[in-house]
């Protein structure tokens, strides 16, 4: 689990530290937008894994975006002998579709744990809501 763990690291450090290419004109662009104390990746595109987690780049018309996203919830709480005091990291992979990407423009994708429940939407330049998530079965400490 440790092990997972580091490598998760170290591989979003390596693409936070590598530039981003430049939006392509005939393409969408969605920046991925975490609340500053979890973590939200990109993770697949239309069900094929996308390799940078920092943003989407997709041709025109309808896209599924599958997102990484990674929250604390609170310990069980008490103290007392068996009981988990300690926070527990979540890990939800949630979906969002969206018909109408149009190229040249930018997307914007952001999520938030709300009690202890996982939201994601997407948003045009104007902050208008074009999509909301779908949380997919798996969801845990895993």
């Amino acid at each position: 689990m440790h092990r997972l763990l580091l490598l998760t690291l170290l591989a979003s450090l390596a693409a936070c530290a590598s530039k981003l290419p430049d939006p392509d004109p005939r393409m969408a662009w969605i920046d991925i937008a975490p609340d500053p104390s979890d973590t939200l990746m990109a993770h697949r595109l239309d069900g094929r894994r996308w390799d940078d987690g920092r943003y989407f780049q997709v041709m025109p018309g309808r896209h599924e975006l599958e997102l990484r996203y990674q929250f604390e919830v609170g310990g069980g709480g008490g103290g007392g002998l068996g009981m988990n005091t300690e926070p527990t990291r979540i890990t939800c992979y949630m979906e969002l579709r969206y018909d109408g990407f149009e190229a040249g423009k930018r997307y914007r994708v952001e999520a938030r744990n709300a009690a202890n429940q996982p939201m994601a939407w997407l948003y045009d330049q104007q902050r208008q809501v074009l999509a909301r998530h779908q949380v997919l079965p798996r969801c845990g400490p895993f």
